[in-house]
């Protein structure tokens, strides 16, 4: 059987099981009878062939809608347009020296179980997030001043900390204080602030989440509910997306033009705004010779990235600079580092010359070997669902093999692949990278050595492991810094820096996913009103959830 008819046939699979949860017949149902789906917002997953139902926001954040549709922070960042919206919290007030922030939270806002939100919520929280899932190292104490108030106080200037603590998701305390182990309390009936926390029917490949009875906002509680199907691959949810079995299709579609919109050019429409993390490909520098800047700028002068983001992402997203920066950062970006640094741009003449210059030669086949005179193979691991990714090693693969260089595409399930990287040990791979409003994190999370952990320690950041003791003083400054124009100087230094030592080699800043059908429901985000971006995976989904409207059929 041919692959094109294997993948033919599996494609048909999955949207047969998408028809089976769509009609309430999805196998592995443990909840209630499944909703009337004509008046609920469906949306595909296409990273998580089925469903446990785990909604803690703590050990399983990533879990769909988790920190979209069920549970608050007090602020929302949206990259898209730079705004700040208050949230669960309506002021704050940031001490002159960076060293702490105070909060005053939204009058009237009640759980989904009809308790109050108090400022000791915010404080359980806090002490959730450090115990389980760490970072917030700067905050040395948080204190609820009254109901409404909660004070941060830093055992150090941190100027980035406002949008860092206000966009963490907010749980509650009278819940959360009884639960005897937190890592493993799978949540499967969530109370939260969010407007739509009642799951309504819960199946292995589909659930749905319906209005927070207690909403603080039910005017803008404008939709039913929610809907979302599972999917192991792009190939079934954008089968979803072309018959028209979804309204939101926040995944990678090939030929999006043809494949969705040309479909239904009336109602459908894409975003793609280059606002998402940095995609890199990273290599293990606990590793010879990924420990040498120069072979590490080597592999990246090797890489041809428009080939890679016209091949592999489809003309979706554009090359990358060593400045490392997304589109996210475009006002930050030191124009005189871009211009001073081409490690990114392709060079296999001069790509040769630093391998040469670190042992790794020549063979009388063609292939370079390592000083030992074993041959310069390597992996680069990525999980098999990603089609875009994949495409986008095999495009590496292919420019390497031209410098002498083998590298291998690993395809495997995205938790092994996760399991490598967090653990260390991979050899290299394509890696996201932190988010934030302002580079810092990105930075700190790409060369501090504060982010580094031995190889065997699960580590969330810096998978690569490498640290930079001047980063570090850099970084240090910036947190430090409370005037704009300080810290873009020290910005701008954190970027050089970055283009000396290459700590990864960035490919191109990822697009934020956004497809979208005005069918059924309408207010969505775009170009033109980017009022929040159209990836699912985003904190401003909550905007979208707030604002979509269902269209009104006789």
């Amino acid at each position: 059987m041919t692959s094109q008819r294997k993948a033919f046939l599996a494609a048909i699979g999955l949207a047969a099981s998408a028809a089976l949860v769509l009609s309430g017949c999805a196998a592995g149902g443990d909840a209630a009878e499944t909703l009337d789906g004509s008046q609920l917002l469906t949306i595909p997953r296409e990273d998580m062939g089925t469903f446990d139902r785990n909604f803690n926001p703590f050990a399983n954040p990533d879990f769909p809608m988790t920190q979209q549709a069920i549970y608050e922070s007090m602020l929302v960042y949206n990259p898209a347009n730079g705004e700040t919206t208050p949230w669960l919290a309506t002021d704050w007030e940031v001490e002159p020296d960076s060293t702490g922030i105070t909060y005053t939270l939204r009058e009237g806002v009640l759980w989904s179980d009809g308790e109050p939100l108090v400022a000791e919520d915010v404080v359980v929280s806090f002490d959730l997030q450090r115990e389980l899932r760490g970072g917030f190292d700067y905050i040395e104490e948080v204190t609820a001043v009254d109901d409404q108030t909660v004070r941060f106080d830093f055992s150090e200037p941190f100027s980035p900390a406002l949008l860092d603590i206000g966009q963490q998701s907010i749980a509650p305390a009278h819940v959360w204080s009884e639960v005897e182990d937190p890592t493993t309390f799978a949540n499967e009936d969530p109370v939260g602030t969010g407007p739509y926390t009642e799951v309504a029917s819960f199946q292995t490949q589909s659930f749905d989440l319906t209005k927070n009875p207690n909403y603080w906002q039910p005017e803008a509680q404008k939709i039913e509910g929610i809907r979302v199907l599972a999917f192991a691959g792009n190939d079934g949810a954008n089968l979803a997306a072309a018959n028209g079995d979804v309204d939101w299709a926040p995944q990678f579609i090939p030929n999006i033009d043809e494949a969705y919109v040309a479909k239904d050019p009336e109602n459908r429409f894409y975003w793609f705004p280059p606002t998402g993390s940095m995609i890199n490909w990273q290599f293990n520098t606990t590793l010879e010779p990924f420990d040498d800047p120069n072979v590490r700028k080597a592999l990246s002068m090797a890489v041809d990235r428009e080939q890679v983001t016209a091949i592999g992402m489809q003309g979706y997203t554009t090359p990358a600079d060593c400045t490392g920066l997304s589109g996210a950062y475009d006002a930050w970006r030191d124009e005189a580092v871009v211009d001073d640094c081409s490690w990114t741009e392709r060079d296999l003449e001069g790509a040769g010359e630093l391998l040469d210059a670190a042992g790794i030669t020549l063979n009388a086949d063609g292939q370079r070997v390592l000083p030992d005179g074993s041959p310069f193979s390597f992996a680069y691991a990525v999980g098999s669902t990603s089609s875009d990714w994949v495409s986008v090693g095999n495009v590496i693969a292919q420019n390497l093999a031209e410098l002498g260089v083998t590298v291998t595409v690993d395809a495997k399930d995205w938790g092994e692949v996760s399991a490598s990287y967090e653990n260390g040990t991979f050899e290299s791979g394509i890696v996201w990278s932190a988010g934030a409003p302002t580079p810092y994190q990105f930075y700190r999370g790409i060369m501090s050595t504060e982010t580094v952990k031995p190889v065997g320690e699960q580590t969330f950041e810096n998978y690569h492991r490498y640290g930079n003791e001047e980063a570090d003083v850099l970084l240090d400054e910036f947190a430090a810094a409370s005037d704009e124009a300080s810290q873009r100087q020290i910005m701008n230094e954190l970027q050089a820096l970055f283009a000396d030592v290459a700590p990864v080699a960035p490919l191109f800043p990822g697009p934020e996913w956004g497809a979208a059908s005005t069918a059924r429901f309408t207010g969505w985000p775009t170009e033109e009103n980017p009022y929040a971006t159209l990836s699912t995976r985003s904190r401003t989904t909550v905007l979208v959830l707030t604002t979509l409207e269902p269209v009104v059929t006789d």
